[in-house]
C-alpha cells in the first residue's frame, strides 16, 4: 500500500517515505550538514577498528562518498561480530573530536552482517591492494577505496554528460543493442541466436538458415549506434546516445574490452570538421571541470600524487592533418610505412604536443569507414581522431557522406539501403563522433588498465558473473 504523497519535494528528498520507519542518513549528507549534537543514524561497512582503553574507534563508509565517518563506541556497547568488513547500523549524536574532526558518538550499535576475515575475505584493512589483485574479486571489489572511487566518478561523469547535452538542446536517443548492421564493417561482431533448442527447431521449419532463424536476418550485438542516430538526426536535429556496445576483438590489452559504453552524438547541419572539433573539445573540458568540482576527494583517493587538473584544460587542443602527423613520426623514427597510426605512435604524438590532446584530421579514405565524407581530392576523408594521454585515441568522428551517388558506390551491403535512402528525402549535412566512456575515465582518473573503469569488465576468456 502506497503512502499518500502530500508534498512532491518531501517525497523526492526525504528518506522517511512512510510513517513508522526510522530514516537513516547517508554519510555524504551527514558530512555536508555536520549538525553538531544532532541524533543521527548511519549504516555502512567498517573500514577499520582501533581499540583503546575506554573506547573503540571505527571508520565507517557507506559508499556514498570518499570520506569515512569516525564512530566513537563506548566499550560496553561493543556488539558481537563487530569486525573489519562487517556491516553495521549506528545510532548516536554528532560531535567534534579534539582535533576538530566530525564524529558520531554511538548510543546503539547493531551488526547487520558479519565478516569473518579469516574465512576467505580477500582484503585487509589499511592495505593498498594492487589493481590486478583486486580484479580477481569482481563481486567484492566495490568494497575497496580504489574501485569505489572510480565508480563514483563514473556515476558523476554520466550525469555531467547528460547535463552537457541537455544544455546544448540535444535529444537523448536509445539506440538498439540488437542490430542487423555492422556499422564499422570490421566483422568484430557478436552474433545473436536463441539458446533454446525447441525454439530453433520450430523456427527452422520456416527458415532453413540457422543464422536467420529468429529475426529473419543475421543479428548482432551493436558495435555502434551511429547509423541509427543518423536516421533520427534527419528528423529531430541534434541527438546523442550513451549505451553499451560490443566488439569481438581477440585482445586482452589494457585498452580493450568486449563490452563497453559509448557516447555518440550526431550534429545536424554540420558541414565542417571545425564545428565537430569545437563540440568535442567543449564536451571533454566540461566533463573534466565539472567532475573535478564534484569528485575531488575521489580523484585524490585514486591517485594522491597526480591529482592535479591537467594543464590542457586552459589550452586549445592541437590540430594536425594525418600527413602532418605521419611526417612527425617519420622524423622521430617511429614510422616506416603509411599503414595508419598505431597506439605507440598515437601516444608519441600526444607527447610531442606536450601532453595536450591532439586532433588528427583528414585521413586516407582506405583507412576509414564507408560512411565518411570524401575530401575534394577524393583520396582523403573528412575524419578525425582525438588522441589523449594514457589511452591514445579517445574519440573518433567524421562528417558523413551526403552525396547519394558516392555513398551508393561505397555501401557495403544491400541491407543498408535504408541508410542510403536517408540521402534521398530532405537530406542534410551531418557530422558525428563516438567517445569511449571507459577510455575517458582512464584519462580523467589516471588509470592505466581499462578493466578498472567499470563494475564488471568483459574480455576474451573472461565473463564472470
Amino acid at each position: 500500500m502506497f503512502c499518500k504523497i502530500v508534498n512532491r519535494r518531501n517525497f523526492m528528498f526525504n528518506n522517511n517515505f512512510c510513517a513508522g520507519h526510522r530514516s537513516y542518513s547517508s554519510i555524504v549528507s551527514v558530512i555536508k550538514r555536520a549538525n553538531i549534537g544532532e541524533e543521527t543514524e548511519v549504516k555502512g561497512w567498517v573500514k577499520s577498528l582501533r581499540v583503546q582503553k575506554e573506547h573503540i574507534f571505527a571508520d565507517v563508509s557507506d559508499g556514498s562518498c570518499a570520506k569515512k565517518l569516525q564512530i566513537v563506541i563506548p566499550k560496553h556497547l561493543k556488539a558481537e561480530g563487530l569486525t573489519y568488513g562487517s556491516s553495521v547500523r549506528i545510532l548516536g549524536k554528532l560531535s567534534k573530536s579534539p582535533r576538530g574532526q566530525l564524529e558520531l558518538t554511538a548510543e546503539n550499535v547493531d551488526v547487520l552482517g558479519d565478516c569473518v576475515v579469516l574465512d576467505g575475505y580477500p582484503f585487509n584493512p589499511r592495505t593498498a591492494h594492487p589493481p590486478d589483485y583486486i580484479r580477481q574479486y569482481l563481486h567484492l571489489r566495490s568494497r575497496t577505496n580504489y574501485i569505489s572511487a572510480i565508480l563514483r566518478i563514473r556515476n558523476a561523469v554520466t550525469k555531467h554528460i547528460h547535463s552537457y547535452f541537455e544544455n546544448q538542446n540535444y535529444l537523448l536517443i536509445h539506440t538498439p543493442i540488437l542490430t542487423s548492421n555492422d556499422c564499422e564493417g570490421a566483422g568484430e561482431v557478436f552474433k545473436v541466436l536463441p539458446d533454446n533448442k525447441d525454439t530453433i527447431k520450430a523456427m527452422m521449419q520456416q527458415d532453413k538458415q540457422a543464422d536467420n532463424v529468429y529475426f529473419g536476418s543475421k543479428t548482432f550485438l551493436t558495435v555502434s549506434g551511429q547509423l541509427h542516430l543518423e536516421a533520427m538526426c534527419r528528423g529531430l536535429g541534434n541527438v546523442y546516445t550513451l549505451g553499451p556496445t560490443f566488439r569481438a576483438e581477440n585482445s586482452k590489452s589494457r585498452l580493450h574490452l568486449s563490452e563497453f559504453y559509448m557516447l555518440e552524438a550526431e550534429l545536424a547541419f554540420c558541414d565542417s570538421l571545425e564545428k565537430l572539433q569545437s563540440s568535442i573539445e567543449g564536451l571533454i573540458k566540461y566533463i573534466f571541470i565539472e567532475t573535478r568540482n564534484s569528485n575531488e576527494d575521489d580523484l585524490y583517493l585514486i591517485d594522491k600524487e597526480k591529482n592535479k587538473p591537467p594543464s590542457w584544460l586552459e589550452k586549445k587542443f592541437v590540430t594536425m592533418t594525418y600527413r602532418e602527423a605521419k611526417d612527425i613520426l617519420f622524423k622521430k623514427g617511429l614510422a616506416d610505412s603509411d599503414d595508419g597510426i598505431n597506439k605507440e605512435q598515437e601516444l608519441a604524438l600526444v607527447e610531442h604536443c606536450n601532453g595536450i590532446p591532439v586532433f588528427v584530421i583528414r585521413w586516407p579514405k582506405e583507412q576509414k569507414s564507408f560512411y565518411m565524407k570524401e575530401c575534394d581530392d577524393n583520396k582523403m576523408v573528412e575524419a578525425l581522431d582525438l588522441l589523449a594521454p594514457i589511452t591514445g585515441e579517445i574519440v573518433g568522428g567524421s562528417l558523413r557522406e551526403d552525396n547519394y551517388k558516392k555513398l551508393k558506390l561505397k555501401l557495403p551491403s544491400e541491407a543498408l539501403n535504408w541508410y542510403l535512402e536517408l540521402r534521398k528525402f530532405g537530406n542534410i549535412p551531418t557530422g558525428g563522433f563516438g567517445l569511449g566512456l571507459e577510455r575517458l575515465l582512464q584519462v580523467l582518473c589516471n588509470v592505466s588498465n581499462i578493466k578498472d573503469t567499470l563494475p564488471f569488465p568483459r574480455w576474451p576468456h573472461n565473463c564472470e558473473m
